[in-house]
């Protein structure tokens, strides 16, 4: 009866399949030689949001990521190349500790190269790493907070009704209860996956809409925010994996009368940290009201169009149409913390990057603008 109850079931057309998760732990469990390690190369897909991964084994525990080796895969499959000519090449950039596998195995994030050696569509990181190198002196700091819905498999929301919806917003957002929350066991299993793995991810919250959650991560310097955001989304996607739960990172996952998903985007330098850095805070924002359109295009990966749906002025947001700014103000494009405005330092909230958004795009343009004036 144990068995049974631990036995997960899902429907694949007429099939049906099923997998045990304590049988399972019974081959983990098994020890590997001293002198191997299984290491996941997890990579960005052609669609900008997807990740893809696969393993391979190394006759080592390597220490850092420039120790492993530059590795392919099949691009025809993945939106990254034709079929004709489908290699493309796996760098390995930022390294973890494997959650999933335990021991010394690890997973490994890569930028995606194709077959001359150019970065692919899709590596937005290989143009960030230059910009934040170029900007290094200024030290700037991110922390996004990335919003995420749950679904069943069948994509309806986890835990509303089925020919339904469930009552209107307003006792979800933190709340607690059955009938409150949906998918905690996801979430804390997420959060401590990203600890063990090294992600330094700051906490976790139960949002507006019933069934969607968000985790922040940071403050991390530089490159480092775009790595640790994209694997807390691969872990995300593993766990809920394992509990037979779809993650969706889709700005607008239900129409109508419900909140949206974001990545409310933190930022600051140096120089906004230090005493009086309010001053620095405002030139900014208003280096910000200049570039609008071009960091709306930034902050999803259809330059604008998955956030039209988001971006309404309702719910929490601004318009996509229209910059504003304001101190504690959630329907601003900029919001400025309440402690920052008193304590004349501290950062601000971008609040218009999508879910889905590409914390390498959306790091890469704040910098470009705040910090190098282009």
């Amino acid at each position: 009866l144990y068995l049974l109850q631990t036995q997960q079931t899902f429907k694949m057309g007429s099939m049906n399949a099923a997998t045990n998760k304590i049988l399972l732990d019974r081959y983990m469990r098994l020890p590997i030689p001293d002198d191997k390690c299984q290491v996941m190369y997890c990579w960005i897909d052609g669609t900008g949001e997807g990740l893809r991964s696969k393993t391979r084994t190394v006759n080592f525990v390597p220490k850092g990521p420039s120790e492993l080796p530059i590795w392919n895969f099949d691009g025809s499959s993945t939106g990254q190349a034709e079929g004709s000519n489908s290699d493309v090449y796996l760098h390995p950039v930022a390294m973890f500790l494997d959650p999933f596998r335990l021991g010394n195995n690890k997973i490994v994030l890569c930028e995606t190269y194709r077959h001359n050696k150019k970065p692919t569509a899709t590596n937005h990181r290989h143009k960030c790493v230059e910009v934040m190198t170029r900007a290094k002196d200024q030290h700037p700091w991110f922390g996004m907070e990335q919003e995420y819905t749950l679904l069943d498999t069948d994509n309806h929301p986890f835990g509303w009704p089925k020919n339904g919806f469930p009552g209107p917003q307003g006792p979800y957002y933190c709340g607690v209860g059955a009938n409150r929350v949906f998918g905690r066991d996801v979430v804390e299993a997420h959060y401590r996956a990203c600890l063990y793995a090294g992600i330094n991810i700051s906490g976790e919250n139960a949002e507006v809409m019933p069934a969607q959650w968000e985790y922040q991560v940071g403050p991390c310097e530089g490159i480092t925010i775009g790595d640790d955001l994209w694997m807390s989304r691969y872990i995300l996607h593993r766990v809920a994996e394992d509990f037979n739960v779809v993650v969706t990172l889709d700005p607008k996952p239900i129409p109508g009368d419900w909140n949206g998903a974001g990545m409310h985007s933190n930022f600051s330098t140096q120089a906004m940290r230090d005493p009086n850095g309010i001053v620095e805070i405002e030139k900014a924002i208003d280096k910000l009201s200049r570039h609008h359109i071009r960091h709306i295009k930034a902050y999803d990966p259809k330059e604008g169009k998955d956030n039209e749906r988001r971006l309404t002025g309702l719910h929490e947001t601004s318009s996509i149409h229209d910059f504003s700014a304001g101190v504690a103000n959630r329907g601003c494009s900029i919001r400025i913390p309440r402690g920052c405005a008193e304590e004349k330092m501290g950062y601000l909230e971008d609040r218009r990057p999508s879910s889905n958004a590409d914390p390498y795009m959306v790091s890469e343009v704040l910098v470009r603008t705040i910090c190098l004036d282009e």
